[in-house]
């Protein structure tokens, strides 16, 4: 194979990993942001939830009780949602960056 065919190849191999790259960003970028809305979304029900009990709170001892499970809850949530969030970040990354990876790999071998 001449160096022009070559670098044709190269240039090819080269532009269908960004590509298949490009295509895997877009979708798992798609899934973090679905994973930040339900986020979102789940806070806001747990805050509207929330307000709904305080409306009805007659005794200080009940407030406190209430307050304490709410900020345990959105504790836990918070850690839940954010380790979620960290894999699917982590996910992206790995995946987005395989196509480019297994690319250097065949020219190394090669």
């Amino acid at each position: 194979m001449s160096n022009v065919e070559q670098i044709q190849q190269a240039t090819k191999d080269f532009g269908e990993a960004a590509t298949a790259s490009a295509h895997t960003f877009a979708s798992s970028l798609q899934a973090v942001t679905n994973a930040h809305a339900d986020f979102a979304k789940k806070l806001m029900e747990h805050n509207s939830e929330f307000i709904s009990q305080l409306a009805s709170v007659k005794e200080p001892a009940k407030l406190m009780e209430l307050q304490s499970e709410y900020m345990k809850n959105a504790h836990e949530t918070f850690v839940a949602e954010s380790k979620r969030i960290a894999e699917l970040y982590a996910d992206l990354f790995k995946q987005t960056t395989k196509p480019l990876e297994d690319l250097i790999a065949k020219n190394k071998a090669a």
